[in-house]
């Protein structure tokens, strides 16, 4: 079944966008801090256990149900293997042996394979060379942005960066699987309590037999803290954003999240930190600018009328 959806994003798709940056922004963060005291897999469980219990709490207070229509069960367990266990699993693991920013430069890999992914699978969200290009600016922002601080790991801890690369595949494979839902009148809020219901029942025997939880020390008072807002903030809020988000404006713009992260760590640094903003970095934010506005279209169709407007009056 096609779903068709707005390839040009509203004012309020973009809003989202950034928040959503923000939020997933400090994903890493978080996990940083939970992995000094807490196995990669446990990790992974507490952040999708308490995150789906949090959203049926917040189902329950709003007197709503969770709407099973067919093939929802199966769509969901699908949905959770692609966006949640298999990326999350890698990540954890990835950062137990690689730095939070080298991480954060391969996430940015996401709408790469998000062009590629739903230009062969989907109907309406072809590659164009616009989008491509696009694309191609918004990594090359991000990459100049981090630096080249980085890049004499490029090479080292070699499984875990292609852990990384499977993650973001993972990620766009998700990101175009989800589109079902619109089609199957799934509410985002839904789609997110089922998503990480189905990742806490995969997650739970997982970490039963290879890490359990007997055998580990209890988790340090901070690790309970980013936890915790990695589950509230960092995943169910998000994923009620990121799904309504993929339901308005399809799934290559929703990944295109992982290019303003970089962005919103850095200004967030700035503000609140006080952090000195250096020219490489504005650079970087340029780039990713002219590649979001490339993706978008809206500005580069308006210079062409206007063009072709001129030369027709000449």
């Amino acid at each position: 079944m096609t779903t068709n959806v707005s390839r040009t994003m509203s004012a309020s798709d973009w809003a989202i966008l950034l928040l959503l940056s923000i939020l997933w922004g400090g994903s890493f963060f978080f996990i940083e801090i939970a992995l000094g005291s807490v196995t990669p897999l446990t990790v992974v469980l507490a952040r999708v256990g308490l995150a789906a219990a949090l959203l049926w709490v917040f189902l329950h207070v709003r007197g709503e149900r969770l709407s099973l229509p067919p093939g929802a069960a199966r769509s969901f367990l699908t949905l959770a293997l692609l966006n949640n266990v298999v990326p999350f699993a890698m990540f954890a693991f990835a950062q137990e042996a690689i730095p939070s920013g080298l991480a954060s430069i391969l996430n940015a890999t996401t709408p790469i394979w998000g062009v590629i992914v739903a230009h062969l699978f989907t109907a309406d969200e072809k590659a164009t060379p616009a989008k491509a290009a696009g694309v191609l600016l918004g990594f090359g922002g991000v990459a100049v942005m981090i630096g080249t601080d980085f890049l004499g790991q490029i090479g080292t801890g070699l499984l875990a960066q292609l852990a990384c690369l499977v993650a973001t595949l993972s990620y766009a494979l998700a990101g175009v699987y989800a589109r079902r839902f619109r089609a199957m009148g799934v509410k985002p809020v839904a789609v997110a309590t089922g998503q990480l219901s189905a990742s806490t029942l995969v997650m739970l025997p997982v970490v039963l037999i290879f890490e359990p939880p007997w055998r580990a020390a209890p988790p340090a008072p901070e690790a309970w803290a980013a936890l915790a807002g990695l589950a509230l903030f960092s995943t169910s809020l998000a994923y009620i954003l990121y799904f309504r988000l993929i339901a308005s404006a399809g799934a290559t713009n929703g990944l295109l999240v992982t290019f303003l992260i970089p962005i919103t760590a850095i200004l967030l640094g700035a503000l609140v930190l006080h952090e000195r903003l250096e020219p490489r970095q504005f650079l970087g934010m340029a780039l990713i600018g002219m590649g979001l506005v490339a993706i978008d279209g809206r500005l580069l169709r308006l210079g062409f009328l206007r063009r072709g407007s001129l030369s027709r009056s000449g």
